[in-house]
């Protein structure tokens, strides 16, 4: 009786630590999860009082949660798993007096400074390339296939017919 017993107890308990390990292994590439609306400071930054509810829409998206039954009511929720880092959650909650923005409660609060955000867009100067020749005419000069005098080709008045010459 005691040795169906013991059997049963390795077996959870080797099961139960392979998910352990197996969560935890050096060098295992494990996918970043995200759920729900991503919601910053800066979000909730730019939240007023008043605001019509296609303003908050513009601003936070579309909510993860419309209750049927508290239609005046908007559920923002935010989760985010790193791998090998705790489970972020952050939850958010609009309530609306009609059109109106009412007021907002849960884990992210509207700071009382305003915050400038710098923004993140960034200019990067490249500098202009000088082609001399282009790359079918690399090629063909590597095997030895140039078209014409390269004289010819690099000068237009050369092209030109010559007063005496006839164009054909």
């Amino acid at each position: 009786m005691s040795k169906p017993l013991f059997s049963v107890c390795l077996l959870s308990l080797t099961l139960a630590s392979c998910s352990m390990v197996l969560n935890h292994l050096p060098g295992v590439y494990t996918l970043e999860v995200q759920q729900g609306n991503i919601v910053e400071q800066d979000m909730i930054d730019q939240l007023k009082p008043r605001m019509t509810k296609r303003q908050v829409l513009y601003i936070m998206g579309s909510p993860m949660l419309k209750n049927v039954f508290h239609e005046s009511r908007w559920d923002y929720i935010y989760s985010d798993k790193v791998s090998g880092q705790d489970k972020v959650q952050k939850r958010i909650t609009l309530v609306f007096n009609g059109d109106e923005l009412a007021g907002m409660q849960g884990d992210l609060k509207p700071s009382a400074v305003t915050v400038v955000k710098p923004p993140r867009e960034m200019t990067v100067n490249v500098p202009k390339r000088d082609l001399e020749k282009t790359l079918w005419e690399k090629i063909t000069g590597l095997f030895g296939f140039m078209r014409g005098d390269s004289k010819t080709e690099k000068d237009p008045e050369n092209l030109k017919p010559k007063p005496n010459e006839a164009p054909y």
